[in-house]
């Protein structure tokens, strides 16, 4: 398994990773299905993320954001996205941890993700990558902004042993 940087022409396999519109909105909060290619490209575009995605050999088997915020001193996990046909094969505890590896590199502490509440299989695996819920009250106040009341997780480098 390989972590690489994302570019454009992974964009279209990406695109068609979502098999339904509930998927999208679980995957990346767009309401528009499918995700064209270059409104995965068109995230590249902001200085402050950096996309990798994981492949196996010749093969793209999942996607994901590095947010980096300067001025909060962390970093977030976003938009992460294996393949159908490698679900369910812990790829996406491999892709977590990849992009854990890469978020330290940023020399920030603080690593955070949020996790649209009904994907039950992606909280399995942030929780089993070392991921812990952040304090309810801090959660609260972070979802008064957002469009629906995410699980919010911070990683426990001490209890992970990552």
């Amino acid at each position: 398994m390989d972590l690489l940087p994302f570019a454009t022409a992974h964009a279209a396999v990406i695109a068609g990773w979502p098999a339904t519109p509930a998927e999208v909105v679980m995957w990346c909060g767009r309401q528009e299905f499918p995700v064209p290619a270059q409104t995965i490209s068109a995230w590249q575009q902001d200085d402050d993320v950096r996309a990798h995605v994981l492949g196996e050999g010749e093969t793209l088997v999942g996607y994901g954001e590095l947010w980096f915020d300067a001025e909060e001193e962390e970093v977030e996990l976003a938009r992460i996205i294996v393949a159908p046909k490698a679900r369910g094969k812990g790829l996406g505890r491999v892709l977590v941890r990849g992009l854990l590896a890469q978020a330290r590199q940023s020399g920030f502490a603080d690593v955070f993700m949020r996790v649209y509440p009904d994907n039950e299989k992606a909280l399995r695996c942030y929780l089993g990558a070392g991921f812990v819920p952040v304090d309810p009250g801090l959660a609260e106040n972070w979802n008064s902004a957002q469009p629906v009341n995410y699980v919010w997780l911070r990683h426990d480098a001490e209890g992970s042993g990552d």
